[in-house]
């Protein structure tokens, strides 16, 4: 008489356990190949905006009054800042900084304000960060000749002079309609549009999109911003220091606990 299984088949373990085995390590290829692309997509970025550098604004034909425009109401390294000047910081404490590197484009940026776009105005609105934005343009080739990552940048200095309260909402509206990189970039009226959805109605706005009114400006603020050492983008900081943590970048509301833990 045969005796009743008492356990798992020790050969069905070894099955299951190798299993798991090659799930780990196709998890961690993954992993590193996503390291790698990101990576590789950085140092091709880079290369097109050097390369937009040699070429010269020969797609903009700016006359020397706008190359000598400036935006009104920058920090002294160029950036839009959004504070709630109403909303004193907690008792005790200075106000968080952080500043976000982003480029209109870029789709990690994309993903970056997806994730945080409301944490962030949550931490302006209460007093307890100010958010400093440079947005800079070094993707320009991946809109098919539209150069809608230094059209989006300039109408984001737009947007912010003519009214900061409404910043923030633009920028997450600009975000969620996002071309896809290799597309045709977004129109004038497109953006003109996007801009008047958020608030901003005024029609010299609008006019102010058409004329590309910053874009010569914004060409030579990026190479600035680079000059500080950012590599890619989104570049986060918080208090002056990078923010490196995917999860706290990339994860649903992730900034919060970073501004709270730098606000103790």
């Amino acid at each position: 008489m045969s005796k009743k299984p008492t356990g798992k088949n020790p050969l069905a373990k070894a099955a299951q356990a190798e299993r798991n085995r090659k799930i780990f390590i196709q998890v961690g290829v993954a992993v590193v190949l996503i390291g790698l692309i990101a990576a590789i997509g950085i140092t091709l970025a880079l290369r097109k905006h050097n390369d937009d550098k040699a070429e010269g604004a020969n797609t903009f034909h700016w006359d020397a009054a706008q190359a000598a425009l400036v935006p009104a109401n920058l920090t002294p390294d160029g950036a839009i800042r959004i504070d709630n000047t109403a909303a004193p910081a907690p008792e005790g404490k200075q106000k968080v900084n952080v500043r976000v590197v982003a480029d209109m484009q870029c789709p990690a940026c994309d993903m970056f304000e997806s994730a945080n776009a409301d944490a962030l105005k949550k931490a302006v609105q209460s007093g307890q960060a100010v958010v400093d934005y440079n947005i800079i343009t070094f993707l320009d080739r991946a809109s098919n000749g539209n150069q809608f990552s230094t059209r989006g940048a300039a109408a984001a200095y737009v947007m912010y002079e003519a009214d900061p309260t409404k910043f923030q909402g633009w920028l997450a509206a600009m975000y969620q309609k996002q071309p896809k990189e290799g597309g045709n970039g977004m129109t004038d009226d497109q953006l003109i549009q996007i801009a008047k959805d958020a608030g901003y109605t005024d029609p010299a706005v609008a006019q102010a999109i058409k004329d590309g009114k910053y874009t010569s400006w914004v060409k030579t603020q990026t190479d600035k911003v680079f000059a500080t050492g950012v590599k890619s983008t989104p570049t986060v900081y918080v208090n002056g220091t990078q923010v490196q943590d995917a999860q706290s970048l990339m994860s649903p509301g992730g900034m919060t606990a970073v501004i709270e833990n730098a606000a103790k």
